[in-house]
């Protein structure tokens, strides 16, 4: 595994350029780009560029962020392999995975997360993977380009500058061979209540759907003084599931209710109903332990 930075140095455009070929290596065929200013609050975004657009455009929006004090983000997006991020790593599971990333990146004198790209991931395992190695289970898959600075108040006034620890260009792994280190959690059961079997899989309990206002209104409250929709949306699936509307039905409807779904497309909304999902099947096996 290399790592930047043996001998020359250190470019924040070279840095920036170099984070996109790695996701472009493993199969990243587009960049959603956002702007974000110091409380987090978005400035703004380019969605869907391709490859060659986002790379003409980091020797101006690298040193454009620096100057206006802006966060520039990329969400990476694939047709063919799953993109996995894994935030806020415990150090330990840290060096257990690193072996299969593709990317290992430092966002803070504490943050660092690593990248997986993941051919043929079955349904749900981007949750079951976060589950086993401890990593956050709400991180969206996006994250700040590598050679920028992350500012954040709490940071001020020595910003740390995001940097790429570890990659291996191309790096591309089997489920089974996360599963072989031990760092995905079990599949959960999947009872079906029989009220619920009794029933075709076309015929919530209900029509209605969950209020996205009120979970907007009870979601944390980020850096930027603003609730954090990550956790609006993952909440609002939650009930939706519960209320008997399936994953796809409920994905479709989170683009509908939730301007980040919207924004970041269908990708953004299936994984987060599907994470929801699998917190619920987590919970319920948890509820079914004996005492």
């Amino acid at each position: 595994m290399s790592d930047q930075g043996a001998g020359g140095a250190f470019d924040p455009i070279t840095e920036a350029l170099r984070l996109l070929d790695l996701f472009a290596s493993v199969g990243a065929d587009a960049f959603d780009i956002t702007h974000t200013n110091l409380h987090q609050e978005k400035r703004g975004f380019r969605p869907a560029q391709s490859l060659a657009q986002a790379r003409a455009s980091m020797p101006y929006l690298v040193p454009s962020a620096a100057r206006r004090q802006n966060n520039l983000i990329v969400r990476p997006r694939s047709k063919t392999v799953a993109l996995i991020q894994l935030d806020d790593l415990p150090p330990d599971h840290l060096a257990r995975i690193a072996p299969a990333a593709f990317l290992v990146l430092q966002t803070s004198a504490q943050g660092i997360q690593a990248w997986v790209a993941v051919q043929d991931a079955p349904k749900g395992f981007a949750a079951r993977l976060k589950e086993g190695t401890g990593a956050d289970k709400e991180a969206s898959g996006a994250t700040r380009v590598a050679g920028t600075a992350n500012f954040k108040p709490a940071y001020a006034p020595d910003f740390p500058t995001v940097r790429i620890v570890a990659a291996q260009p191309g790096r591309i792994v089997a489920p089974a061979t996360l599963e072989a280190l031990g760092m995905v959690a079990p599949e959960k059961a999947r009872p079906i209540p029989p009220a619920v079997a009794s029933r075709t899989l076309a015929a919530p309990r209900t029509s209605k759907w969950p209020s996205y206002a009120r979970c907007l209104e009870n979601a944390p409250v980020g850096a930027s003084g603003h609730a954090k929709r990550t956790s609006a949306d993952f909440v609002w699936c939650k009930i939706a599931l519960s209320w008997g509307h399936g994953v796809e039905d409920t994905a479709a409807r989170l683009l509908l209710e939730s301007d980040k779904a919207k924004e970041n497309g269908e990708a953004y909304a299936r994984q987060t109903a599907e994470h929801a999902e699998y917190a619920a099947r987590q919970r319920n096996a948890a509820g079914r332990q004996p005492r």
